[in-house]
Protein backbone atom coordinates (compact mmCIF):
# COMPACT_ATOMS: atom_id res chain seq x y z
CA UNK A 1 0.00 0.00 0.00
CA UNK A 2 2.96 2.64 0.70
CA UNK A 3 4.79 1.72 -2.81
CA UNK A 4 2.91 4.01 -5.59
CA UNK A 5 0.63 2.90 -7.79
CA UNK A 6 3.02 2.98 -11.00
CA UNK A 7 5.09 0.52 -8.96
CA UNK A 8 2.05 -1.72 -7.66
CA UNK A 9 1.26 -1.84 -11.65
CA UNK A 10 4.83 -2.63 -12.76
CA UNK A 11 4.12 -5.18 -15.75
CA UNK A 12 5.57 -8.87 -15.09
CA UNK A 13 5.61 -10.12 -18.42
CA UNK A 14 6.10 -8.27 -21.79
CA UNK A 15 2.27 -9.11 -22.74
CA UNK A 16 1.11 -6.94 -19.73
CA UNK A 17 2.98 -3.85 -20.90
CA UNK A 18 0.96 -1.22 -22.16
CA UNK A 19 0.86 -0.44 -26.02
CA UNK A 20 4.37 -0.85 -28.09
CA UNK A 21 2.93 -3.77 -30.09
CA UNK A 22 4.89 -3.07 -32.80
CA UNK A 23 7.48 -4.14 -30.67
CA UNK A 24 6.30 -5.97 -28.02
CA UNK A 25 3.58 -8.38 -29.71
CA UNK A 26 4.34 -12.45 -30.32
CA UNK A 27 7.33 -12.01 -33.82
CA UNK A 28 7.64 -8.79 -33.00
CA UNK A 29 11.46 -7.19 -32.45
CA UNK A 30 11.68 -6.83 -28.63
CA UNK A 31 9.34 -9.92 -28.40
CA UNK A 32 11.99 -11.85 -30.48
CA UNK A 33 15.11 -10.71 -29.22
CA UNK A 34 14.04 -11.67 -25.35
CA UNK A 35 12.99 -15.27 -26.28
CA UNK A 36 16.30 -16.02 -28.27
CA UNK A 37 18.28 -14.61 -25.66
CA UNK A 38 16.06 -17.24 -23.15
CA UNK A 39 18.29 -19.57 -25.19
CA UNK A 40 21.51 -21.60 -24.06
CA UNK A 41 24.47 -19.92 -25.88
CA UNK A 42 22.43 -16.94 -27.00
CA UNK A 43 23.56 -13.51 -26.67
CA UNK A 44 21.74 -10.38 -25.74
CA UNK A 45 22.27 -7.69 -28.43
CA UNK A 46 22.97 -4.34 -27.19
CA UNK A 47 19.89 -2.12 -27.36
CA UNK A 48 18.80 1.63 -27.33
CA UNK A 49 15.12 2.20 -26.25
CA UNK A 50 14.07 5.71 -27.18
CA UNK A 51 10.95 7.86 -27.04
CA UNK A 52 8.97 10.33 -24.62
CA UNK A 53 8.68 9.10 -21.08
CA UNK A 54 6.23 7.01 -19.44
CA UNK A 55 6.20 4.53 -22.80
CA UNK A 56 7.54 1.33 -21.14
CA UNK A 57 11.08 1.94 -21.72
CA UNK A 58 12.81 0.91 -18.28
CA UNK A 59 9.84 -1.61 -17.50
CA UNK A 60 10.82 -3.38 -20.37
CA UNK A 61 14.55 -3.17 -19.68
CA UNK A 62 14.08 -4.61 -16.45
CA UNK A 63 11.80 -7.34 -18.04
CA UNK A 64 14.26 -8.42 -20.55
CA UNK A 65 16.99 -8.50 -17.80
CA UNK A 66 15.34 -10.61 -15.29
CA UNK A 67 14.90 -13.11 -18.17
CA UNK A 68 18.55 -13.62 -18.71
CA UNK A 69 21.32 -15.28 -16.83
CA UNK A 70 23.35 -12.54 -16.31
CA UNK A 71 24.49 -10.17 -13.66
CA UNK A 72 22.55 -7.13 -14.05
CA UNK A 73 23.71 -3.60 -13.25
CA UNK A 74 21.82 -0.34 -12.93
CA UNK A 75 23.25 3.19 -13.52
CA UNK A 76 21.15 6.34 -13.91
CA UNK A 77 23.51 8.50 -16.02
CA UNK A 78 21.80 11.83 -14.55
CA UNK A 79 23.94 10.86 -11.43
CA UNK A 80 26.74 7.92 -12.65
CA UNK A 81 30.23 8.88 -12.87
CA UNK A 82 33.18 7.13 -14.65
CA UNK A 83 34.04 5.84 -11.40
CA UNK A 84 30.86 3.91 -11.67
CA UNK A 85 31.68 2.08 -14.85
CA UNK A 86 34.57 1.40 -13.68
CA UNK A 87 33.37 -0.45 -10.66
CA UNK A 88 31.43 -2.43 -12.93
CA UNK A 89 34.54 -3.38 -15.03
CA UNK A 90 36.66 -4.51 -12.13
CA UNK A 91 33.71 -6.54 -11.46
CA UNK A 92 33.94 -8.82 -14.76
CA UNK A 93 36.82 -10.83 -13.61
CA UNK A 94 34.40 -12.33 -10.32
CA UNK A 95 32.67 -15.64 -10.51
CA UNK A 96 29.42 -13.97 -11.07
CA UNK A 97 30.26 -12.15 -14.06
CA UNK A 98 31.56 -14.93 -15.75
CA UNK A 99 29.10 -14.98 -18.20
CA UNK A 100 28.96 -11.37 -18.65
CA UNK A 101 27.28 -8.27 -17.43
CA UNK A 102 23.83 -6.34 -18.29
CA UNK A 103 23.90 -2.78 -17.55
CA UNK A 104 20.82 -0.82 -18.22
CA UNK A 105 21.88 2.62 -18.20
CA UNK A 106 18.97 5.29 -17.77
CA UNK A 107 18.88 8.59 -19.48
CA UNK A 108 21.82 7.48 -21.12
CA UNK A 109 21.88 11.16 -23.20
CA UNK A 110 23.13 12.67 -19.96
CA UNK A 111 26.36 11.06 -20.16
CA UNK A 112 28.96 12.83 -22.40
CA UNK A 113 31.68 11.48 -24.78
CA UNK A 114 34.16 10.24 -22.48
CA UNK A 115 31.65 8.48 -20.43
CA UNK A 116 30.13 6.95 -23.55
CA UNK A 117 33.92 6.29 -24.75
CA UNK A 118 34.62 4.38 -21.52
CA UNK A 119 32.10 1.72 -22.41
CA UNK A 120 32.67 1.21 -25.94
CA UNK A 121 35.87 -1.33 -25.58
CA UNK A 122 33.80 -3.67 -23.12
CA UNK A 123 30.68 -3.42 -24.89
CA UNK A 124 32.74 -4.12 -28.38
CA UNK A 125 34.27 -7.22 -26.77
CA UNK A 126 30.66 -8.43 -25.57
CA UNK A 127 32.00 -8.05 -21.80
CA UNK A 128 29.04 -5.95 -21.30
CA UNK A 129 25.69 -6.12 -22.58
CA UNK A 130 24.02 -2.64 -22.96
CA UNK A 131 20.43 -1.39 -22.23
CA UNK A 132 20.27 1.73 -22.51
CA UNK A 133 17.06 4.21 -22.73
CA UNK A 134 16.92 7.69 -23.40
CA UNK A 135 13.85 10.84 -24.51
CA UNK A 136 16.21 12.25 -27.03
CA UNK A 137 16.88 11.13 -30.40
CA UNK A 138 20.12 8.88 -29.97
CA UNK A 139 21.36 10.01 -34.00
CA UNK A 140 22.12 13.45 -31.93
CA UNK A 141 23.22 12.35 -28.74
CA UNK A 142 24.96 9.33 -28.60
CA UNK A 143 28.59 8.88 -29.86
CA UNK A 144 28.70 7.38 -33.27
CA UNK A 145 30.51 4.44 -32.56
CA UNK A 146 28.87 3.39 -29.27
CA UNK A 147 25.45 3.72 -31.81
CA UNK A 148 26.63 1.67 -34.14
CA UNK A 149 27.42 -1.67 -31.98
CA UNK A 150 23.44 -1.01 -30.52
CA UNK A 151 20.32 -1.65 -32.10
CA UNK A 152 17.53 1.46 -31.90
CA UNK A 153 13.91 0.58 -30.63
CA UNK A 154 11.43 3.75 -30.74
CA UNK A 155 9.19 3.68 -28.19
CA UNK A 156 5.72 5.24 -29.55
CA UNK A 157 3.42 8.01 -27.29
CA UNK A 158 0.65 5.92 -26.05
CA UNK A 159 -2.88 6.50 -27.39
CA UNK A 160 -6.02 7.27 -25.60
CA UNK A 161 -6.78 3.81 -25.32
CA UNK A 162 -3.57 2.36 -24.18
CA UNK A 163 -3.97 4.69 -20.82
CA UNK A 164 -7.14 3.92 -20.59
CA UNK A 165 -6.45 0.24 -20.22
CA UNK A 166 -3.92 1.28 -17.72
CA UNK A 167 -6.26 3.19 -15.56
CA UNK A 168 -9.09 1.02 -15.55
CA UNK A 169 -6.11 -1.67 -14.10
CA UNK A 170 -4.84 0.98 -11.93
CA UNK A 171 -8.36 1.48 -10.24
CA UNK A 172 -9.06 -2.22 -9.84
CA UNK A 173 -5.72 -2.15 -7.73
CA UNK A 174 -7.04 0.31 -6.03
CA UNK A 175 -10.25 -1.62 -5.06
CA UNK A 176 -8.43 -4.08 -3.22
CA UNK A 177 -7.89 -1.45 -0.80
CA UNK A 178 -10.72 0.95 -0.61
CA UNK A 179 -14.48 1.57 -1.83
CA UNK A 180 -13.59 3.79 -4.86
CA UNK A 181 -15.18 4.30 -8.19
CA UNK A 182 -14.05 6.18 -11.35
CA UNK A 183 -16.70 7.21 -13.64
CA UNK A 184 -16.18 6.65 -17.19
CA UNK A 185 -15.83 10.42 -18.11
CA UNK A 186 -12.97 10.48 -15.46
CA UNK A 187 -11.13 7.55 -17.03
CA UNK A 188 -11.55 9.32 -20.10
CA UNK A 189 -10.34 12.62 -19.00
CA UNK A 190 -7.30 11.23 -16.90
CA UNK A 191 -5.86 9.73 -20.72
CA UNK A 192 -6.73 12.65 -22.60
CA UNK A 193 -4.71 14.91 -19.97
CA UNK A 194 -1.54 12.58 -19.51
CA UNK A 195 -0.41 13.67 -22.78
CA UNK A 196 0.52 10.05 -23.97
CA UNK A 197 2.79 9.31 -20.52
CA UNK A 198 1.16 6.30 -18.65
CA UNK A 199 3.15 7.19 -15.62
CA UNK A 200 1.68 10.62 -15.58
CA UNK A 201 -2.08 9.29 -15.74
CA UNK A 202 -1.41 6.94 -12.79
CA UNK A 203 0.09 9.53 -10.67
CA UNK A 204 -3.22 11.71 -11.39
CA UNK A 205 -5.49 8.31 -10.32
CA UNK A 206 -3.65 8.31 -7.56
CA UNK A 207 -4.34 11.95 -6.56
CA UNK A 208 -7.76 11.78 -7.65
CA UNK A 209 -8.13 9.14 -5.12
CA UNK A 210 -6.67 11.39 -2.31
CA UNK A 211 -8.81 14.37 -3.17
CA UNK A 212 -11.83 12.93 -4.07
CA UNK A 213 -15.01 12.92 -1.62
CA UNK A 214 -16.16 10.00 0.17
CA UNK A 215 -20.09 9.44 -0.14
CA UNK A 216 -22.26 8.22 2.65
CA UNK A 217 -21.83 4.61 2.28
CA UNK A 218 -18.09 5.05 2.07
CA UNK A 219 -17.34 4.68 -1.51
CA UNK A 220 -15.07 7.39 -2.73
CA UNK A 221 -16.55 8.06 -6.31
CA UNK A 222 -14.17 10.09 -8.48
CA UNK A 223 -15.93 12.44 -10.86
CA UNK A 224 -14.71 14.57 -14.11
CA UNK A 225 -14.39 17.50 -11.69
CA UNK A 226 -12.15 15.70 -9.67
CA UNK A 227 -9.61 14.79 -12.20
CA UNK A 228 -10.24 18.55 -13.90
CA UNK A 229 -8.90 19.33 -10.35
CA UNK A 230 -5.89 17.38 -10.25
CA UNK A 231 -4.82 17.56 -13.90
CA UNK A 232 -5.70 21.23 -14.11
CA UNK A 233 -4.91 21.67 -17.90
CA UNK A 234 -3.99 18.91 -20.97
CA UNK A 235 -0.57 17.50 -20.19
CA UNK A 236 1.98 19.42 -23.10
CA UNK A 237 5.10 17.72 -24.30
CA UNK A 238 7.64 19.80 -25.26
CA UNK A 239 11.35 20.74 -24.72
CA UNK A 240 13.09 23.53 -27.14
CA UNK A 241 16.27 21.64 -26.21
CA UNK A 242 14.89 18.11 -27.47
CA UNK A 243 13.65 15.99 -30.33
CA UNK A 244 9.98 17.31 -30.00
CA UNK A 245 10.79 20.81 -30.86
CA UNK A 246 12.19 19.77 -34.32
CA UNK A 247 9.01 17.85 -34.95
CA UNK A 248 7.02 20.30 -34.07
CA UNK A 249 8.86 22.82 -36.17
CA UNK A 250 8.38 20.29 -39.44
CA UNK A 251 5.25 19.60 -38.62
CA UNK A 252 4.16 23.33 -38.89
CA UNK A 253 6.50 23.89 -42.25
CA UNK A 254 5.16 20.63 -44.16
CA UNK A 255 1.43 21.75 -43.01
CA UNK A 256 2.03 25.32 -44.64
CA UNK A 257 3.52 23.70 -47.57
CA UNK A 258 0.69 21.72 -47.94
CA UNK A 259 -2.23 24.59 -47.86
CA UNK A 260 -3.83 22.93 -44.45
CA UNK A 261 -4.15 26.41 -42.46
CA UNK A 262 -5.79 23.90 -39.65
CA UNK A 263 -3.03 21.84 -39.40
CA UNK A 264 -0.79 24.58 -39.29
CA UNK A 265 -2.75 26.83 -36.89
CA UNK A 266 -2.50 23.49 -34.14
CA UNK A 267 1.44 23.18 -34.38
CA UNK A 268 1.62 27.02 -34.17
CA UNK A 269 -0.16 26.71 -31.69
CA UNK A 270 1.79 24.29 -29.90
CA UNK A 271 4.74 26.31 -30.22
CA UNK A 272 3.13 28.90 -28.38
CA UNK A 273 2.85 27.37 -26.01
CA UNK A 274 6.06 26.42 -25.01
CA UNK A 275 6.54 30.00 -25.63
CA UNK A 276 9.15 29.48 -28.54
CA UNK A 277 9.29 32.90 -30.58
CA UNK A 278 12.04 32.83 -32.13
CA UNK A 279 11.89 29.64 -33.74
CA UNK A 280 8.50 29.95 -34.76
CA UNK A 281 9.94 33.94 -36.64
CA UNK A 282 12.33 32.43 -37.82
CA UNK A 283 10.67 29.25 -39.24
CA UNK A 284 8.12 31.14 -40.88
CA UNK A 285 10.08 33.71 -42.30
CA UNK A 286 11.99 30.71 -43.98
CA UNK A 287 9.42 29.36 -45.49
CA UNK A 288 8.03 32.74 -47.50
CA UNK A 289 10.69 32.30 -49.51
CA UNK A 290 11.01 28.49 -49.50
CA UNK A 291 7.16 27.34 -49.50
CA UNK A 292 5.97 30.41 -51.58
CA UNK A 293 8.78 32.32 -52.96
CA UNK A 294 7.69 33.86 -56.17
CA UNK A 295 4.26 32.09 -56.36
CA UNK A 296 3.88 35.37 -53.99
CA UNK A 297 6.25 37.96 -53.40
CA UNK A 298 4.82 39.89 -51.20
CA UNK A 299 4.49 37.10 -48.69
CA UNK A 300 7.94 37.90 -47.69
CA UNK A 301 7.42 41.39 -46.65
CA UNK A 302 4.29 40.77 -44.87
CA UNK A 303 5.63 38.07 -42.80
CA UNK A 304 8.74 40.13 -41.69
CA UNK A 305 6.12 42.73 -40.63
CA UNK A 306 4.07 40.02 -38.52
CA UNK A 307 7.51 38.85 -37.08
CA UNK A 308 8.48 42.67 -36.09
CA UNK A 309 5.15 42.75 -34.58
CA UNK A 310 4.99 39.68 -32.73
CA UNK A 311 8.60 40.47 -31.47
CA UNK A 312 7.01 44.08 -30.42
CA UNK A 313 4.18 42.45 -28.30
CA UNK A 314 5.82 39.54 -27.13
CA UNK A 315 3.43 36.80 -25.66
CA UNK A 316 0.45 36.25 -25.50
CA UNK A 317 -0.40 39.20 -27.89
CA UNK A 318 2.57 37.99 -30.24
CA UNK A 319 -0.07 34.95 -31.17
CA UNK A 320 -2.06 37.57 -33.57
CA UNK A 321 0.50 38.35 -35.94
CA UNK A 322 1.97 34.98 -35.74
CA UNK A 323 -1.37 33.37 -36.45
CA UNK A 324 -1.94 36.15 -39.31
CA UNK A 325 1.50 35.12 -40.81
CA UNK A 326 0.96 31.16 -40.94
CA UNK A 327 -2.89 31.86 -41.82
CA UNK A 328 -1.29 34.21 -45.26
CA UNK A 329 1.56 31.24 -45.59
CA UNK A 330 -1.18 28.27 -45.79
CA UNK A 331 -3.39 29.59 -47.86
CA UNK A 332 -0.85 31.61 -50.24
CA UNK A 333 -0.40 29.71 -53.89
CA UNK A 334 2.98 27.91 -53.51
CA UNK A 335 6.60 27.84 -55.23
CA UNK A 336 9.69 25.89 -54.57
CA UNK A 337 12.00 27.63 -57.56
CA UNK A 338 13.75 29.47 -55.19
CA UNK A 339 15.21 26.92 -53.09
CA UNK A 340 15.46 25.23 -55.99
CA UNK A 341 17.06 27.36 -58.15
CA UNK A 342 19.75 28.08 -55.50
CA UNK A 343 20.32 25.12 -53.80
CA UNK A 344 21.57 23.92 -57.75
CA UNK A 345 23.61 26.96 -58.44
CA UNK A 346 25.45 26.16 -55.01
CA UNK A 347 25.91 22.72 -56.01
CA UNK A 348 27.82 23.78 -58.86
CA UNK A 349 30.14 26.40 -56.85
CA UNK A 350 31.10 23.69 -54.68
CA UNK A 351 31.05 20.79 -56.62
CA UNK A 352 31.77 21.10 -60.00
CA UNK A 353 34.67 23.48 -62.32
CA UNK A 354 32.74 26.32 -63.24
CA UNK A 355 35.43 28.53 -65.48
CA UNK A 356 36.55 32.27 -65.06
CA UNK A 357 33.93 35.10 -64.85
CA UNK A 358 33.97 36.70 -68.07
CA UNK A 359 36.42 39.53 -68.73
CA UNK A 360 33.60 41.62 -69.70
CA UNK A 361 32.09 42.04 -66.33
CA UNK A 362 35.18 41.74 -64.42
CA UNK A 363 35.71 45.09 -62.44
CA UNK A 364 37.02 47.89 -64.62
CA UNK A 365 37.32 50.65 -61.88
CA UNK A 366 40.63 50.78 -61.30
CA UNK A 367 43.75 51.32 -62.77
CA UNK A 368 45.14 48.53 -65.15
CA UNK A 369 41.89 46.93 -65.54
CA UNK A 370 41.88 47.99 -69.28
CA UNK A 371 45.44 46.45 -69.85
CA UNK A 372 44.04 43.29 -68.09
CA UNK A 373 41.12 43.88 -70.65
CA UNK A 374 38.57 43.51 -67.72
CA UNK A 375 35.22 45.26 -68.64
CA UNK A 376 36.18 45.91 -72.25
CA UNK A 377 32.78 45.32 -74.54
CA UNK A 378 30.54 44.99 -71.73
CA UNK A 379 27.37 46.81 -72.94
CA UNK A 380 24.89 48.53 -70.40
CA UNK A 381 21.18 46.60 -70.61
CA UNK A 382 19.68 50.32 -69.72
CA UNK A 383 20.76 52.18 -73.23
CA UNK A 384 19.10 49.71 -75.42
CA UNK A 385 15.59 49.28 -76.09
CA UNK A 386 13.36 47.05 -73.09
CA UNK A 387 16.30 47.71 -71.31
CA UNK A 388 17.98 44.36 -72.66
CA UNK A 389 20.99 43.45 -74.69
CA UNK A 390 21.77 39.68 -75.31
CA UNK A 391 25.90 39.42 -74.04
CA UNK A 392 26.86 36.37 -72.32
CA UNK A 393 26.78 36.47 -68.26
CA UNK A 394 27.59 32.44 -67.35
CA UNK A 395 31.17 31.32 -67.26
CA UNK A 396 32.51 29.66 -70.87
CA UNK A 397 32.27 26.41 -68.98
CA UNK A 398 28.41 26.90 -68.23
CA UNK A 399 27.45 29.11 -70.70
CA UNK A 400 24.43 26.62 -71.26
CA UNK A 401 23.48 25.63 -67.96
CA UNK A 402 20.11 26.68 -66.54
CA UNK A 403 19.09 26.99 -62.45
CA UNK A 404 15.76 29.03 -62.48
CA UNK A 405 12.45 27.12 -63.30
CA UNK A 406 9.53 29.12 -63.15
CA UNK A 407 6.78 27.01 -61.39
CA UNK A 408 3.16 27.26 -62.68
CA UNK A 409 1.64 30.48 -60.87
CA UNK A 410 0.68 33.98 -62.08
CA UNK A 411 3.60 35.78 -61.08
CA UNK A 412 6.28 33.11 -62.69
CA UNK A 413 3.72 32.68 -65.68
CA UNK A 414 4.53 36.71 -66.44
CA UNK A 415 8.22 35.71 -66.00
CA UNK A 416 7.89 33.04 -68.14
CA UNK A 417 6.26 35.33 -70.78
CA UNK A 418 9.24 37.93 -70.31
CA UNK A 419 11.86 35.26 -70.49
CA UNK A 420 10.44 33.85 -74.20
CA UNK A 421 10.88 37.17 -75.14
CA UNK A 422 14.42 37.46 -74.24
CA UNK A 423 15.09 34.03 -74.98
CA UNK A 424 14.10 35.11 -78.83
CA UNK A 425 16.32 38.27 -78.68
CA UNK A 426 19.23 36.13 -77.51
CA UNK A 427 18.82 33.29 -80.30
CA UNK A 428 18.55 36.11 -83.14
CA UNK A 429 22.01 37.44 -81.83
CA UNK A 430 23.59 33.93 -82.33
CA UNK A 431 22.10 33.52 -85.93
Amino acid sequence: MNKPLADRLRPQTLTDVVGQRHLLSEGMPVFAVLERSKQAGMNLPNMIFYGPSGTGKTTVANLIAKNINKKLYKLNATNASVADIKSIIADLDGFEAQNGVVLYLDEIQNFNKKQQQSLLEYVEKGDITLIASTTENPYFYIYNALLSRCTVFEFKELSDEDIKGAVTRAVSILQEDMAITFSDEAVSHIATTSGGDCRKALNTVEMCSMIAKMDKDGTIAVTLEDVERATSKKAFRYDKDGDSHYDVLSALQKSIRGSDPDAALHYLARLIAGGDLISICRRIQVMASEDIGLAYPQAVSIVKSCVDAAFQLGFPEARLPLAQAVILLATAPKSNSVIMSIDAALSDVEHSHTGDIPAHLKDGHYAGAKKLGHAQGYQYPHNFPNHYVPQQYLPDEIMDKSYYFPCDNKFENEIQNYAKKIDALWSKKKR
